[in-house]
């Protein structure tokens, strides 16, 4: 028999509400499929509330669905690059030469933090990566769930609510929510392999074809067209399938395994290489040596996880269930290049100098039990799941400096880890009120803990060695990523305690409100209090109204709260420490840093849902106010903040950064979703979608400096322009998704277009701001299928083989720019053409 869920707490954005809502994401491959759901699902449930709808239009918030067909049809490996490539909103920047961050990619929704958007699995909320990401790219200062250590193979599907929520699911659902479904059929199963590789020409970076010597005995180099490159190599092998427990139940279990090979998207090096001879010449070696010394591009990783999900009915209406991962992935990314002349290389561990090399090995896992039931007129949900990600660090073909000759060149840095344990429980019930409608109640609780640990790397990683008389040799640590040393080592946790309630009813007959409070009070910060009104008005069987005003918060994560990364450095023959300290820490105190709050917000949303026949049309308008950000601080350093430093007793400390409170910000704009299937008889059908977003980020409010540095003059501003910047040009101003599935017999072919509007990587002046045009990305699917088992496709993603302006050209030629020919800012893949081809067998 079928598994059934009985709870309204199902926080299941659910597969139901595609027909009225979100069709523009669902791709089933003929449309009796959709009648044929419609026709099976009388009662469902949606975020927003937990009541049990009467029809399949009656939500009063916006929603996205993509289901498992729609993901097959992308040709993308990984969660995030579909979330990407489906929902307009959603954005997964092409980060790289950021250290971790290369590893596990941050992504956006509504131009918000990573962390601003909540993620669940089945419901139950996902526990964060452990990786603080740092780099100066999209997302930087936040933690966020690693999507991408959930393989596609394992979901049934993804449901994207665009409304904040954190009255009924807490911290992060500032931006919306992201539910991820896993598969839960107790027959069959499928076994997939997928091969695809990059075949580009990228636009703007000339070959190098040789090196010589000018007339004035300078480098000078001979260049051809624009390089083409075949690389980035990507295998990926999965299978799911599911088992009946008895007649009262099932298992599914999904495995996966990607090997994905690393990019080169760099340009090459102009820089002399080499200390001049002593005649002044260049050294020969200048004109053989490789010159493509950088890796400018995707990480090296391998990728392995193993996913089930279980149901079992028990007597007295009584549902066990149960759902757990544990993933795996092990990644190599490259630095800066050090050359031979560099100061930071030792010639006689690298005598043509040496590219390091950070490497990862991240464990995740996570494991869910409830049971749910009926005890008279009470349904309830009572719940516990825990989660724990483990990010360690290494670095490759390296050194460290002051070690000299003896350095070894492989470090062992450390690593993060982040766990979290949560037990909660609900009850709904039906109350009478004396309103034109019964009113739909539910009320539950939840106890979550957390902790963050930073665990020391060996010493070799962190260690400035001195000579005879104290002073450092040279710069210490591994170079490209110093170790966590001593003083780097944390352990923190926290607890927090939420209560929440609902009521649900219909004020008329087409009139639902929903209304919700949420109360948490947090063992390091304090307390809050929340809550959100909904509602939704039928006009007719074809246009229903809806909108929602609500507030919201997103705690400080422990990360951000406990964070100590601090590193040695040798200036003038001396050795100061540097890096990023907690709130708490004197140094930080001493620049003015305080104790951080949540940050809270208020959303408005309001819009409508319009159907007639096969075509459907949602237009969503938001607006977005966040008070008291969360950000990292610049970082602050000179001979004014050293005295500072020095006065307050810190007197090795050279440079400080730290998270801070600094800035409030507006979102506003749009969300546009249109539908329609096309019968053309005898030749099939056609599903045809047009999405489009269009978004605005404004930071509205950064806070003046604190006392302690206000006495330095204008230099020293805690938040500065880059990083305004990045907040309100980082991601599109807009983005359109355009997309056609034909179903014609055995075949099925999709065309998908996706218009990335204007993006900006602001720099510290006005003259080396960057800015990228709007793009169009075209991507192709043929999927053949002989019969019911067997499935071929073969597509390319970017189509036309698309790249941003090159760097040279946007802001004129400089070493880097050559080096690196575009920003990581693009909203798309640096990568250009993606050719691949995947085989399906299912049974």
């Amino acid at each position: 028999m079928t598994f059934k869920r009985l709870s309204a707490n199902k926080l299941a954005l659910s597969l139901a509400v595609t027909s009225a809502l979100s069709n523009s994401f669902i791709t089933a491959n003929a449309a009796e499929q959709d009648t044929q759901a419609q026709e099976n699902i009388e009662v469902i449930s949606v975020t927003g509330t937990r009541r049990s709808l009467r029809s399949i239009a009656q939500s009063s918030v916006p929603v996205d669905i993509i289901t498992s067909s729609d993901m097959a049809s992308t040709g993308q490996l990984e969660i995030s690059q579909v979330l990407a490539n489906q929902v307009p909103s959603f954005n997964f920047p092409s980060a790289t030469l950021g250290d971790g961050t290369d590893h596990a990619k941050p992504a956006v929704l509504r131009g918000l933090a990573p962390d601003h958007t909540l993620v669940l699995i089945n419901g139950k909320r996902r526990h964060s990566g452990a990786l603080l990401n740092l780099a100066g790219v999209v997302g930087r200062g936040s933690t966020a769930v690693d999507l991408n250590m959930i393989p596609t193979s394992a979901i049934k599907r993804v449901e994207v609510l665009r409304d904040g929520a954190a009255a009924q699911y807490g911290s992060d659902a500032i931006a919306g929510v992201i539910n991820i479904v896993l598969k839960d059929a107790s027959e069959g199963g499928s076994v997939s392999v997928t091969y695809g590789e990059y075949d580009t020409q990228m636009a703007g970076a000339p070959n190098l074809e040789s090196t010589y010597a000018d007339a004035n005995g300078d480098l000078a180099f001979n260049l051809g067209d624009d390089r083409e490159i075949s690389d980035g190599a990507t295998r990926t092998i999965s299978a799911n399938s599911g088992f009946a427990l008895s007649d009262s139940g099932f298992v599914n279990v999904s495995i996966e395994y990607r090997d994905n090979s690393p990019t080169q998207r760099s340009g090459f090096d102009p820089r002399e290489q080499y200390s001049r001879l002593d005649d002044g010449s260049l050294d020969q070696r200048e004109f053989t040596i490789d010159r493509y010394n950088h890796r400018f591009g995707k990480a090296d990783l391998e990728d392995y996880a193993l996913f089930y999900n279980m149901g079992y009915e028990l007597d007295n209406s009584l549902n066990l269930y149960s759902f757990g991962s544990y993933s795996k992935r092990e990644g190599n990314s490259g630095g800066f290049y050090r050359r031979a002349q560099d100061s930071r290389n030792v010639l006689a561990l690298y005598p043509d100098g040496f590219l390091p090399q950070i490497e990862t090995d991240v464990e995740d896992y996570s494991f869910a039990l409830g049971l749910e039931g009926e005890t008279g007129d009470w349904t309830w949900d009572v719940s516990t799941n825990y989660g724990r990600n483990d990010f360690a660090f290494g670095v490759v073909n390296s050194l460290n400096t002051s070690l000299g000759a003896t350095s070894p060149t492989e470090f062992d840095n450390g690593a993060l880890v982040y766990d979290q344990f949560i037990v909660n429980g609900d009850a709904s019930t039906i109350l009478d009120l004396g309103l034109p409608d019964d009113v739909f109640f539910t009320l539950g609780a939840e106890y979550r803990h957390e902790s963050y640990k930073i665990e020391q790397g060996e010493e070799a990683s962190y260690i400035t060695a001195l000579d005879s008389n104290g002073n450092p040799i040279a710069a210490g640590g591994a170079q490209v990523l110093s170790g966590f040393g001593p003083e780097s080592v944390t352990d923190e946790s926290r607890h927090n305690v939420a209560l929440f309630v609902e009521f649900d009813t219909y004020l008329t007959e087409n009139w639902n409100m929903v209304l919700a409070s949420r109360y948490e009070d947090y063992s390091d910060f304090g307390n809050t209090f929340t809550s959100k009104l909904a509602t939704r008005y039928s006009v007719n069987e074809n246009l229903s109204l809806r909108g929602a005003i609500s507030t919201g918060f997103r705690a400080p994560s422990l990360a951000q709260s406990s964070y100590r990364q601090i590193s040695t450095v040798l200036e003038n023959n001396q050795a100061f420490e540097v890096g990023l300290f907690p709130t708490d820490a004197s140094a930080a105190q001493a620049l003015g840093a305080k104790q951080l709050d949540a940050e809270d917000s208020v959303n408005l949303t309001a819009g409508f849902v319009y159907t007639q026949g096969n075509f459907s049309l949602t237009v969503d308008a938001y607006r977005i106010d966040i008070d008291d950000r969360i950000v990292l601080s610049e970082n602050l350093s000179g001979a004014a903040v050293q005295q500072i430093l020095t006065d307050a007793g810190e007197l090795n400390t050279e440079s400080v950064r730290y998270f801070t409170n600094a800035i409030d910000s507006r979102t506003q704009g749009v969300d546009i979703v249109a539908t329609y299937l096309l019968q053309l008889d005898n030749f099939g059908d056609v599903r045809l979608n047009a999405a489009a977003n269009f978004n605005d980020t404004e930071v509205t409010h950064v806070d003046d400096n604190p006392e302690q540095l206000n006495s330095l003059g204008d230099d020293y501003v805690v938040f500065a322009r880059r990083e305004v910047g990045r907040f309100e040009e980082g991601t599109p101003d807009n983005k359109l998704n355009l997309s056609a599935v034909w179903n014609f017999n055995e075949w099925q072919t999709t065309l998908r277009a996706t218009r990335y509007g204007e993006v900006a990587d602001i720099s510290t002046t006005a003259d080396r701001d960057e800015y990228l045009d709007a793009k169009w990305i075209t991507d192709l699917e043929v999927a053949y299928r002989p019969n019911d088992e067997w499935k071929f496709a073969l597509g390319a993603n970017n189509l036309f083989d698309q790249y941003p302006q090159a760097t040279v050209d946007n802001i004129g030629y400089s070493t880097f720019s050559q080096i690196f020919p575009y920003t990581p800012y693009a909203p798309y893949s640096l990568d250009g053409r993606f050719l691949y081809g995947n085989i399906t067998y299912s049974f």
